[in-house]
């Protein structure tokens, strides 16, 4: 009898071998993110850090439950197809793409691969979707509005500089993420009583060039797209406007640590956990196509007096009290060219301002 036990047992134990080493591997399986960027490391690094401890938080750590495999362009356009290629080429299970240049690669690359995008502009007018609410296909992700803002980042000049009469833009023909930002600009500048001088630059050797015939054009003050190049390029394009004594307005807050005088846009660090919580959808499962592309909800007013002191510019009270954030001194910039989080800051208890002036066609599209 021990016997025919004992034979049940081995058979019963042999028979569930294949789903236990079925279950073993399934986990210990690593699921692979891809992350393709038109930036610079440096210049991506608080989103990407951001990123990374989204994941975290969710369960989704690197080196033990995921992998990811970064490309980084360094604002080399003609790098992304063979990035995307790569990365395809991996078998990732998701994809992130970074800047509308790097999507569309992304897009080209794979009709199957879910890509969640971040830093994109329009993605319905970059044929990324078919609509905010509905993506379709196998794109989705975050929208940074950037055409929306354009128009309240030259209301906030004109407030600060009162007597401001010409704002030269600076811009990158060669970034699809660029352009709108441009065109919406110079309406809004009509509506603000505005005269703009067009900088357009795609290389950053070209940045000194640029600025001497923007000062020469009479610009009183810089307002600067989003873009890769100038992403990428923060401090020289923050020097540049600071010798030429032009006060400056960037979408990104590290461009004030950097030097710029202010800047108004959407968190980068919240943008990066809102990537991290679609990427824990689609690994859990759910479709690209399911999950609506979101918009910013909150935007940030950051002003540096120690570059406006520079510049000899006094920040009007009115401006200075909406402000979300005033750094006093200056930022380190750390050995990756990034500025230290240590730096002063005092924040301010003003509530976040809300893009004003848009076309109408604009904000239509952003209520979708």
């Amino acid at each position: 009898m021990a016997r025919k036990t004992i034979i049940v047992v081995w058979l019963v134990a042999l028979a569930l071998a294949p789903f236990r080493l079925a279950e073993a591997q399934q986990a210990k399986k690593v699921q692979r993110i891809g992350y393709l960027t038109s930036n610079t490391s440096s210049a991506e690094l608080p989103r990407f850090d951001a990123f990374r401890q989204g994941l975290r938080e969710l369960g989704h750590v690197e080196g033990q439950n995921i992998a990811i495999e970064y490309r980084y362009a360094e604002g080399r356009f003609d790098r992304l197809p063979g990035f995307a290629a790569e990365l395809v080429g991996l078998k990732v299970d998701v994809l992130v793409g970074v800047t509308t240049n790097a999507v569309q690669a992304a897009k080209n690359a794979t009709r199957t691969i879910p890509i969640i995008f971040i830093g994109v502009s329009d993605p319905v007018a970059a044929e990324l979707v078919d609509s905010l609410a509905r993506p379709g296909g196998n794109l989705t992700g975050f929208t940074n509005i950037a055409p929306v803002l354009s128009g309240k980042r030259l209301e906030l000049l004109k407030e600060t500089v009162p007597k401001l009469s010409r704002v030269a833009v600076l811009w990158d023909p060669q970034s699809p993420g660029s352009v709108p930002q441009w065109k919406e600009s110079e309406l809004a500048a009509t509506e603000l009583g505005l005269r703009l001088y067009s900088m357009e630059v795609s290389s950053a050797d070209k940045y000194e060039g640029a600025f001497k015939e923007a000062t020469k054009a009479r610009s009183g003050a810089l307002a600067v797209t989003l873009n890769p190049v100038a992403n990428s390029n923060q401090k020289q394009i923050a020097d540049l406007a600071t010798k030429n004594r032009l006060p400056a307005i960037c979408a990104r807050g590290d461009f004030v640590d950097n030097g710029c005088l202010m800047s108004y846009g959407p968190s980068y660090v919240a943008e990066g956990r809102d990537a991290a919580r679609y990427v824990d959808k689609i690994l859990k499962g759910i479709k690209a196509a399911d999950l609506p592309v979101e918009q910013p909800m909150k935007f940030e007013l950051i002003i540096n007096l120690k570059t406006a002191k520079q510049i000899g510019l006094t920040i009007p009270p009115n401006v200075l009290a909406r402000a979300d954030k005033v750094i006093k001194e200056s930022a380190g910039i750390n050995r990756h060219g990034v500025a230290d989080e240590r730096a002063a800051q005092e924040r301010s208890s003003a509530p976040i301002l809300a893009p004003s002036h848009a076309s109408g066609s604009e904000r239509t599209r952003a209520k979708r």
